[in-house]
């Protein structure tokens, strides 16, 4: 993609993509890309913190958790398919 793409998905992710898990594995990006992108996807934290007092989810906060999980995998943090080892299940086996 060229950097006019990269600029439109960071302005507004949502107009390149239908979720942020979407962003991982997008080809046509880097690393370091997707998580700025990630990073200026937009969500209502006022509605999130009604929404808990309420005791509701409510929608953004399954938006926040996207844009957290997706982070974390592009960081290295979560690896979806190898689990972290421990002691149950050490590095190697």
């Amino acid at each position: 993609m060229n950097q006019t793409d990269l600029e439109k998905a960071i302005l507004d992710p949502p107009s390149a993509f239908e979720r942020p898990e979407d962003i991982v594995d997008a080809p046509a990006f880097t690393k370091a890309e997707k998580i700025a992108i990630l990073k200026s996807w937009a969500y209502d934290a006022r509605e999130l913190e009604v929404a808990q007092e309420e005791g509701m989810p409510g929608p953004n906060r399954s938006l926040l958790q996207q844009i957290l999980n997706s982070l974390r995998c592009l960081e290295g943090e979560l690896d979806v398919e190898h689990p972290a080892p421990s002691k149950h299940h050490p590095l190697g086996d």
